[in-house]
C-alpha cells in the first residue's frame, strides 16, 4: 500500500494539470464566471505547465537511468556468490532483526518493506540474482526494516501519514477543481482543497529522509559486512542514489504544485 501512496502522490500533480480542461467545458455550461476563472488559470498556467512539463522530463529520465543501471549492475556478480535473498537474511541477523520475513514478489522493481506484515519484500530478480543491484536493492529493504526496529522519526511520520494520505489522494483532485470553479463563491473549497494536497506534499517530503537514511545505512553495512569491496561498492550507491532521485523528483513536482494553487487562491 505504501508504494501504491507513493505512485500516486507523484502523479496527482500531472493528472490535475490535464484535467483543468474540464474548465473549459464547465465555462460553456454554466456562464462567463467559470469563464473568468479559465480566464485566469491560463494566464497563471503558462508556468507552471513550462514546470510540470521540466519536472515530467526529469521523471522519465530518472526513470530511464534507474532501470539502465539496475540492467548493467545486475550483470556484476558478488564474490561470494550471495542472493539479494541471502544479503537480505544477513543483514537483518546483523542488526538483532529475527521477526522480519524475507519474501519474493512479482514485477519489476516492485521491492519494498511492508512495516505492517513486517516483511521484506523483493522482486524476483532481486530476491534470486546474485548480483551488485540485488544486494544494494536488499540491502536497502532492510534498511527500512531497520529502521522500523529503532523507531527512526521521519519513517514514523511517514507511516502516521499514511492513512491521511489514502484519504485525501482519492478525492483532492476533483476538489480541488471544484475549487478553481468555485472559486467567486466558495472561495473555502479551494483552500480545504489546497490542504488536502498539502498532506501529500508533506508526505513526499517526509519520504525523502527516509528513504535516504535507509541507502546509507544499506551502503555502511554492505561494506562492513564485506558484501561489497572496492570494486562493486562504487556501483551499488551509484544504484541507490538513481533511486533516491526518483524521490526528489516526485516531491519537486508536488512543491510546484501546491505552490501553483496557493499563488491561485491568495490572488483571488
Amino acid at each position: 500500500m505504501l508504494k501504491n501512496l507513493l505512485d500516486t502522490s507523484a502523479d496527482i500533480s500531472s493528472k490535475l494539470m490535464s484535467r483543468l480542461a474540464f474548465c473549459g467545458e464547465a465555462a460553456s455550461v454554466y456562464g462567463e464566471r467559470p469563464r473568468i476563472v479559465l480566464d485566469l488559470l491560463i494566464k497563471q498556467g503558462m508556468s507552471i505547465w513550462l514546470i510540470m512539463i521540466i519536472v515530467m522530463a526529469l521523471s522519465f529520465f530518472v526513470q530511464h537511468m534507474l532501470q539502465s543501471r539496475f540492467h548493467k549492475y545486475s550483470q556484476v556478480r558478488l564474490g561470494n556468490g550471495m542472493s539479494g535473498a541471502d544479503v537480505a537474511r544477513k543483514m537483518l541477523q546483523d542488526n538483532g532483526i529475527y521477526d522480519v520475513k524475507v519474501v519474493s514478489v512479482q514485477g519489476t522493481l516492485t521491492d519494498h518493506y511492508n512495516p505492517a506484515t513486517k516483511t521484506v519484500n523483493l522482486s524476483g530478480s532481486v530476491y534470486s540474482g546474485c548480483s551488485v543491484a540485488a544486494a544494494a536493492v536488499a540491502a536497502h529493504e532492510c534498511g527500512h526494516a531497520v529502521q522500523h526496529a529503532v523507531g527512526y522519526a521521519p519513517l514514523r511520520m511517514r507511516s502516521a501519514l499514511v492513512p491521511v494520505v489514502s484519504f485525501a489522494s482519492n478525492i483532492v483532485q476533483w476538489i480541488l477543481l471544484l475549487g478553481v470553479l468555485m472559486i467567486n463563491v466558495f472561495p473555502g473549497l479551494l483552500w480545504f482543497g489546497i490542504a488536502l494536497f498539502a498532506m501529500t506534499t508533506l508526505f513526499s517530503i517526509i519520504t525523502l529522509p527516509v528513504e535516504i537514511n535507509a541507502s546509507m545505512r544499506a551502503v555502511n553495512w554492505l561494506n562492513s559486512a564485506g558484501i561489497t569491496d572496492y570494486r562493486t561498492s562504487p556501483l551499488a550507491v551509484d544504484a541507490l542514489k538513481w533511486a533516491a532521485y526518483t524521490y526528489v523528483i516526485a516531491a519537486i513536482g508536488s512543491i510546484a504544485t501546491l505552490l501553483y494553487y496557493i499563488g491561485l487562491a491568495r490572488r483571488d
